[in-house]
């Protein structure tokens, strides 16, 4: 069931879609362009009128497909509009990724990001096993848990474990010349306390017991303050190429890997935390997706759209990355959805 409410971008696509687009608009405007043509013997009118001619017959055959693929009221969700997809579902996780309008799958099958996936997931479970081995000692000794174990804690060790991560890939990619980056996000789950780890642009959404949506991370954009007083300290520059980009290259002002910035310093990897009382906000689901998806969606509107799409198979991950392809997002767009069994007690 598509939203009642519509985007203005969703709007104007529509128009272009219904009007301007129809074959009946372009052929008047060849037929228009045909006469001043034949009165006025103008060659460059000549011109346009052969380059719309090739662009109605090519309009005609898309607006022929798109009104063939019309489904679900207006919502193209045909996996044919979509050069690759990909699905997984396991207990109460439900993940949907499509390569979309990009030629590449950058959220996924990428040096960095495979770097990432085949390393940091098996530290950290090293870590953290440690970790609980350690409390564990210090509970059965009765002795202060914090000088037993140096001060650790699940942000210290997230934040240790993606910047020895960030390392080790920059180790490996810049001996090939591997300019590779990628965005980290990364939730941990533990003793009814959330801990939400972020690098780059990908992002988090809590809904909480009441619906509303909690950020559990922050963007890390070149144009923010602090970011731009960073870089600018670091001898580095940012502008305008479609958006606010270092050194006129990355749309992002953390990430790992992107050897090339981190040898300038005007790109870091150090990571923001956030820790969050699940018995307080008792959550319903929560949202980790990379940026393609918050191009077309504000963190309340997708907190809204998946609350009322929990019962589908993937927890409505699939309908929101479909509705975010239609909305016009030209990126890659992964959504993870993870479904909470009940309240924190019951975790």
């Amino acid at each position: 069931m598509i939203e009642d409410t519509m985007t203005l971008l969703s709007l104007l696509g529509r128009i272009m879609r219904y009007f301007l687009l129809r074959p009946e608009t372009l052929f008047l405007l060849c037929i228009s362009l045909a006469l001043w043509s034949y009165f006025f013997h103008t060659d460059e009118v000549k011109t346009i009128v052969k380059s719309s001619r090739d662009a109605v017959k090519m309009v005609k055959g898309k607006v022929a497909e798109m009104m063939q693929n019309e489904r679900f009221g207006g919502l193209d969700v045909l996996d044919a509009e979509f050069s690759k997809t990909w699905e997984f579902k396991s207990n109460n996780v439900a993940v949907y990724s499509i390569q979309g309008r990009r030629d590449h799958m950058e959220d996924r099958f990428e040096a960095a990001a495979d770097f990432a996936k085949a390393h940091l997931t098996e530290a950290l479970r090293q870590q953290l096993l440690a970790y609980e081995q350690e409390k564990e000692r210090d509970r059965e000794k009765e002795k202060d848990e914090k000088k037993e174990r140096g001060g650790l804690s699940y942000p210290s060790i997230l934040e240790q474990q993606i910047l020895t991560l960030d390392r080790e890939m920059l180790d490996k990619l810049s001996a090939t010349y591997n300019e590779a980056g990628t965005t980290c996000l990364v939730a941990l789950l533990s003793d009814k306390e959330l801990t939400v780890a972020n690098v780059g642009d990908s992002r988090g959404v809590l809904c909480d017991k009441d619906g509303n949506a909690i950020p559990l991370s922050h963007d890390h954009k070149p144009y923010q303050l602090k970011e731009r007083k960073r870089i600018k300290k670091a001898g580095g520059f940012i502008s305008f190429n479609g958006s606010w980009r270092v050194q006129g290259i990355l749309a992002m002002s953390r990430s790992l890997g992107d050897y090339p910035l981190k040898n300038l310093n005007v790109v870091i990897p150090d990571p923001d935390i956030m820790s969050f009382d699940l018995n307080k906000l008792q959550p319903e689901f929560m949202i980790l997706a990379s940026d393609g998806l918050w191009d077309t969606f504000s963190n309340e509107e997708a907190v809204r759209f998946i609350r009322e799409r929990l019962d589908e198979p993937h927890f409505g991950a699939k309908s929101i990355v479909l509705q975010s392809f239609y909305r016009g997002c030209p990126d890659n767009i992964t959504v993870m959805v993870v479904k909470f069994k009940g309240k924190a007690s019951e975790q």
